[in-house]
């Protein structure tokens, strides 16, 4: 592969020859200076040359392919399209697909689509119908329209797969392969992955000619521009004081929380609008137009919080987000960093904050140690700075009230004071105090739980927790533990010697089969294999088609462990045998049973 031979950074956009109407779009966003992927990417791209971009998240990679892609497109020709590109997840493919539709908005007549799965076809199929120059989509939903012959890819001019190594790690790498392989021969390719694994090489060296290499080196894998901290919790209620605490003492304009299940974004959703904070939720299993009008609410002010899952989450990228709080601990580093990678994006400042539990900390240093960055220890805010922070949200108001007409209220309360000989003062005070009945200004820190003096101390308060604790914790190594009530086990043959984590478990799982993160127990991972708890009963279609899903190009070859030593029934063939009831006289019925 080439070298780059654009090594010198370029000031302005407009030392990148894009043409008037891209730095008209650019200049109404207030760009003005290229980050380094950009000022590298686009004179590469508007040449016609080949790219392997190699970035983090955040880095601007988006507008790095776009503005050049959109400087070469040829508007007047809309009846088959000129652009294709291929994204993971549908979130991250409506934000490409905005993305596009923003820069080109001097662009007459420019027609951007998004396809993914989830949608109604008949309103893809009418848009593809009446012509478009740019389709942006997700291999699965991709691939059935060129099968359907919906989608005609014979006049493509260009084609980018975005975040390659995600494509990777969720199983698409054969349906990109596929893809590829049904477009014109001499086509421009751009390929841009945080990483580079072997799959990714091979489809560079493959279906990309003469490609530039460029490699945007970073200090930090989740950049300097977030302030990372870290938050020591204690328990789902000491979560949940820790979030208000924050909430209430941060300056913030949006902020979005990641929780790990579907079920626990709703519930922390329902417990901060308690709250009276402006907050939404974002999971699968929320309507997509839900989704994106919650998406739309949080860009425009209505909401300021959004609590999500990584799924839900990836790809969202608003200018309004500088917090990330990481309520539950992510899977991995990985997972960390495409999580706080939602703020601080492309120049822009954020705030990152972790949440972890005393037993997690060992993660905290695994996430030091791979972004080589440090992260703050940092403490709670006190009830002291609470109440300060109350108490001057509280003068903000009367004093925006007072701007206003209350001539009648003023009468009211001053008749009420002569009738009751109150002195005004103490009905002020009062109607403060009526006010804020369900949150007080007055924040009363709770008392500290004193140091332990000596080991019988410490022995009697662990039997005292130990003694309120519903589920003591279990004896024994995680491989000999027994899977909770109402799961079971599978093994997978993907382990450790495969560069495997439990990220990659739960999302190939949750990917392929459809199944809630929520639902899925217990991960281990061993040398060349690995055991996941699911629950109880999986039907056998859906065993089979994770049987077939990849890890990292691997067949996972799922298997009931309890099956792996003597060919036991599944649970549907014990339900089976359970319906067949014997009559008295057969022999079956005196014959004792084997299992």
């Amino acid at each position: 592969m080439t070298q780059d031979a654009f090594t010198t950074e370029t000031g302005l956009f407009s030392d990148l020859h894009l043409n008037p109407k891209l730095l008209n779009a650019l200049e109404a966003l207030n760009y003005v200076k290229p980050t380094p992927i950009q000022a590298q990417i686009i004179p590469h791209l508007i040449t016609g040359c080949d790219v392997v971009g190699q970035a983090q998240t955040g880095t601007g990679k988006t507008a790095s392919f776009a503005l050049p892609l959109l400087q070469n497109l040829n508007p007047q020709d809309k009846r088959k399209p000129q652009i294709l590109v291929l994204a993971p997840t549908r979130e991250l493919a409506i934000q490409v697909s905005e993305s596009f539709s923003t820069y080109g908005q001097y662009i007459p007549g420019l027609k951007v689509l998004p396809i993914y799965g989830g949608q109604n076809y008949s309103s893809q199929l009418q848009q593809l119908r009446r012509g478009v120059h740019i389709v942006v989509g997700t291999p699965g939903r991709i691939m059935d329209h060129i099968r359907r012959n919906t989608l005609d890819l014979s006049a493509l001019n260009s084609v980018v797969l975005d975040e390659a190594d995600e494509m990777l790690k969720m199983g698409f790498i054969d349906d990109v392969t596929w893809i590829l392989e049904q477009t014109p021969s001499q086509k421009q390719i751009a390929l841009f992955s945080a990483t580079m694994p072997p799959s990714i090489r091979k489809i560079a060296r493959k279906h990309l000619v003469n490609p530039v290499e460029i490699t945007v080196e970073s200090t930090s894998s989740t950049g300097e521009n977030i302030e990372q901290s870290c938050l020591i919790t204690k328990g789902r209620d000491g979560k949940k004081e820790a979030l208000i605490r924050i909430l209430e003492a941060e300056n913030f304009d949006g902020i979005l929380i990641f929780a790990r299940t579907k079920a626990e974004t709703i519930e922390l959703t329902e417990y901060l609008c308690e709250k009276e904070f402006r907050c939404g939720a974002l999971n699968g299993d929320i309507p997509q137009e839900q989704r994106l009008r919650i998406v739309d609410q949080l860009k425009t002010g209505k909401l300021d919080i959004v609590v999500a899952t990584d799924v839900a989450a990836r790809g969202l990228d608003v200018d309004r987000i500088s917090h990330v709080i990481n309520y539950d601990s992510p899977h991995d580093t990985e997972a960390y960093i495409h999580r706080i990678g939602r703020t601080g994006r492309a120049g822009r400042t954020g705030k990152a904050i972790l949440f972890l539990a005393p037993r997690e900390k060992r993660l905290l240093k695994n996430i030091e140690r791979q972004t080589g960055c440090s992260i703050r220890l940092a403490q709670l805010p006190t009830a002291k700075a609470i109440t300060q922070r109350r108490v001057e949200a509280f003068k903000e108001k009367l004093t925006a009230a007072l701007g206003e007409d209350c001539s009648w209220y003023e009468t009211l309360l001053h008749d009420y004071c002569q009738e009751y000989d109150i002195a005004p003062e103490k009905a002020a005070a009062a109607l403060a105090s009526l006010m804020h009945q369900k949150k007080p200004l007055l924040m009363k820190e709770e008392p500290k739980q004193q140091p332990v003096r000596n080991k019988k101390e410490a022995r009697d308060r662990v039997a005292s927790i130990q003694s309120k604790d519903d589920s003591p914790r279990k004896q024994g190594s995680t491989r000999s533990r027994k899977p909770e009530p109402g799961m079971e086990r599978f093994r997978i043959e993907v382990g450790f010697d495969h560069g495997v984590t439990p990220g990659n478990i739960v999302g190939a799982i949750a990917n392929e089969a459809d199944i809630d993160s929520e639902f899925i127990g217990r991960i281990s991972i061993f040398g060349d294999y690995s055991t996941v708890d699911l629950p109880y009963g999986m039907p056998n279609n859906t065993l089979k088609i994770l049987q077939k899903a990849r890890i990292y190009n691997r067949m996972m070859q799922m298997k009931r462990e309890n099956q792996l030593h003597g060919d036991l029934p599944s649970p549907q063939d014990r339900k089976k045998r359970a319906r067949r009831k014997p009559s008295k006289n057969s022999s079956s019925a005196r014959r004792p049973s084997t299992h």
